[in-house]
């Protein structure tokens, strides 16, 4: 498990953030965040006065990466780039997590590597991590300000002819009682837009493969606008389907047929395929994923038992 706990004794009396800047190479800043958290146990409790000694006997509780041999796509001496699985967290959820995206990435850079956007879980395809602090805080900050282009491919019900865009705005919903979305379109939302681009269509499974280029980085964004204009992504549990199965999809209690039948698919098909950013020099990376392959995923139109574009 990556968090674990361990046992030291202290043979000389330490202030507690410089033992956990020794042990573990933090920052003094990371050290104290590290033991508000209440990281440090004395006599089984918790420690978190940052100005506090500690001597004898302590626990710790720490991240300790654990790798199942995922090699990066790309990597040089500021930045790596992986091909992450659909199904796989980028940040462990809890510390009872057993494996996120961050062990690969600490397994092969150290404490100070971390992933500098977001892909949610069941999306698949390219995440970047900096190698070290000067990196995340440049990469984060282009992420944000838009001038690192991504592209993403999803296959999405129904036909679409042509190429379209959607400048909608996006809002985080509230209340959750009557709608399971956690993102719908609200005129009080915040600016989104997407443009899409069909490549391929195969009549007899009704789906399109659709290019996504999101010119915004909204949570759920273009989830949400394929939603909105009804071509939902396939494999979508919480925006195309029907109320009862999101609620089944968020307590773990859906099956994986009844996944299949109502939802088109048993993954999210929407895969990060290229990123194109200047670091120093220009760069376009390219998933290495046949996302054309992924299509066997996706329930034959007869069977699909949920109506996607009512």
């Amino acid at each position: 498990m990556p968090f674990v706990k361990k046992s030291f004794n202290v043979s000389e009396e330490i202030l507690a953030f410089r033992f956990v800047m020794n042990m573990l190479g933090l920052t003094q800043s990371e050290a104290q965040r590290h033991i508000d958290r209440g990281r440090i146990l004395i006599g089984g409790e918790s420690m978190t006065d940052k100005s506090a000694k500690i001597y004898g006997e302590i626990e710790m509780v720490y991240f300790e990466p654990k790798s199942r041999g995922e090699m990066p796509l790309f990597i040089n001496k500021d930045f790596m780039v992986f091909e992450k699985s659909s199904g796989i967290l980028v940040h462990p959820k809890t510390m009872e997590t057993p494996y996120s995206m961050l062990d690969e990435i600490r397994h092969h850079s150290g404490t100070h590597a971390n992933a500098v956007h977001r892909i949610d879980k069941e999306t698949s395809g390219l995440l970047m991590a900096s190698r070290h602090k000067i990196a995340e805080k440049f990469l984060k900050n282009s992420f944000e300000r838009g001038v690192i282009q991504k592209s993403y491919l999803a296959w999405v019900d129904g036909r679409v002819e042509k190429g379209f865009e959607v400048d909608l705005p996006l809002r985080v919903r509230e209340d959750y009682s009557a709608d399971k979305h956690k993102v719908h379109v609200h005129e009080n939302g915040k600016k989104s837009r997407t443009t899409f681009e069909p490549l391929e269509y195969d009549q007899g499974l009704d789906t399109t493969l659709l290019a996504c280029y999101p010119h915004t980085g909204r949570t759920h964004q273009i989830r949400v606008h394929l939603f909105h204009v009804k071509h939902p992504i396939l494999g979508d549990p919480i925006y195309g389907t029907s109320f009862d199965m999101t609620t089944k999809y968020l307590e773990d209690s859906i099956s994986t047929r009844d996944r299949l039948e109502e939802t088109g698919a048993t993954r999210l098909l929407l895969h990060a395929h290229s990123l194109k950013f200047h670091y120093g020099s220009d760069y376009c990376l390219q998933s290495k994923v046949d996302f054309r392959e992924v299509k066997k995923l996706i329930c034959p139109k007869e069977e699909r038992r949920f109506n996607f574009r009512k």
